[in-house]
């Protein structure tokens, strides 16, 4: 039976650069970072708390992917504080944290314009 989602793609430009967003502004650990192929490297991240990996990889043939909204959402205990605190370590939002019937979200992107939600756990 399936148990859960071992990680999610994030299609990136330079890996180098996403690296240094995910690590420095977002709290991602390093997994995994080798080489892949002549042109890209594997690179797996840990969120803290999470089982749930992300990979900072484009396959060959969708780099149309790079920079649209993103299917991930990001889970937050807190998005208000988190929100503050992703702000201050430089994450550009594009919309501060709102209020829901069925949670609070913010929408936030990387430096290659992929977007993500940051939501609360409910």
């Amino acid at each position: 039976m399936i148990r859960s989602i071992k990680f999610a793609s994030v299609p990136v430009r330079d890996q180098d650069e996403a690296l240094k967003f995910y690590t420095e502004k977002l709290g991602f650990a390093i997994a995994t970072d080798q080489p892949f192929d002549d042109s890209q490297r594997w690179i797996e991240l840990r969120i803290p708390g999470a089982e749930t990996r992300l990979v900072l990889f484009t396959p060959q043939g969708q780099e149309d992917r790079i920079g649209t909204p993103s299917n991930v959402v990001f889970a937050s205990d807190d998005v208000a504080t988190t929100y503050d605190e992703l702000t201050e370590r430089g994450v550009p939002f594009d919309s501060e944290p709102t209020e829901q019937p069925w949670g609070t979200f913010a929408t936030f992107h990387d430096p290659d314009g992929n977007q993500f939600v940051l939501s609360s756990k409910q």
